[in-house]
């Protein structure tokens, strides 16, 4: 099986040919919206660095990693000597500070092997403060040999004393390859199916790869499908309340939405939107009950 890098071939090699020439940034930072890739293409550099001397190698020409590669094998399985993960656990709302605190003893640990050393954050915006302050001395003066690349979903601000301390890239990506990474997913035609409610306003290949996934596993209708009708989808079926991807995206679908039906609302746009995603945060501060929340917000909808 291969991992193909699609659509973020500049920023790769403009990463590759810093590091081949012997100028690449000990403290990088990759910014850009969720789901766009910037974890795929750290995933993809750190390969093309670690495997050089491994069989299966990183394929430079076609910019595919082999699955059965050992450098790609052990950063799966989070083993790899020389790769330290930072991110957020699925019992966690943040990154947990015990993640910086083992990750200096890596810094302050010898590789034996000699090869580079890299600290890979991910979503450094869910760091809080108590992390960051953890994280700042070892950012300012890495040990020799140690690199952090860092990303950050630029939905949300990143503490400015960690983003200063790093060089930014900008990351984005082409319509046209968010279908292909779509299409290559499912091995068929999928993205022309969706809905312009969710392409136009929304081009992420991994929300729309979930989305997908979500109404054929719900036995939903895809072809087409609108913001609104699949609102009502979860409004009439409590189970879907309870579903990760429809609890981590209510605030996309109502944007969503809002965008659409600019006009219909285009009196009371901002105040209407902003009164429901304050209602929404309360909602999950003191857990509320979530059908109450969407039986008003379905009013809404109605009206049109």
């Amino acid at each position: 099986m291969i991992n193909k890098l699609i659509g973020h071939k500049d920023i790769f090699f403009k990463l590759k040919d810093l590091y081949d020439a012997k100028k690449f940034p000990n403290k990088i930072l990759l910014s850009g919206p969720d789901g766009i890739g910037k974890n795929l293409i750290s995933k993809h550099l750190l390969n093309y660095i670690l495997s050089k001397d491994e069989d299966l190698p990183y394929d430079i020409k076609n910019l595919q990693i082999n699955n059965q590669n050992r450098s790609n094998k052990l950063l799966e399985n989070n083993t790899h000597t020389n790769i330290f993960r930072i991110y957020k656990k699925d019992d966690k709302k943040n990154i947990d500070i015990s993640q910086v605190r083992e990750m200096i003893k890596f810094q302050n640990t010898s590789s034996f092997n000699n090869k580079e050393r890299f600290v890979l954050i991910e979503d450094a915006n869910l760091l809080n403060q108590n992390s960051v302050n953890a994280l700042l001395k070892s950012v300012e003066e890495p040990n020799n040999n140690l690199n952090y690349i860092i990303t950050h979903n630029s939905n949300f601000k990143l503490i400015e004393t960690l983003k200063s301390r790093c060089i930014e890239f900008k990351i984005n990506l082409e319509s046209k390859y968010t279908k292909t990474i779509v299409d290559e997913y499912f091995n068929e035609s999928k993205y022309d199916l969706i809905s312009d409610d969710f392409i136009n306003h929304y081009n992420n290949p991994s929300f729309l790869i979930k989305f997908i996934e979500f109404n054929e596993n719900e036995g939903l209708e895809i072809t087409n499908i609108t913001i609104e009708k699949f609102l009502f989808e979860i409004f009439n079926n409590s189970n879907f309340l309870k579903d990760d991807f429809i609890l981590s995206n209510l605030n996309l679908f109502i944007e969503l939405y809002f965008y659409k039906n600019i006009n219909v609302h285009r009196k009371n746009l901002f105040k209407t939107k902003e009164y429901f995603f304050k209602k929404l945060s309360n909602v999950r501060k003191y857990n509320l009950d979530l059908e109450t929340f969407f039986l008003e917000f379905k009013e809404i909808i109605s009206y049109e």
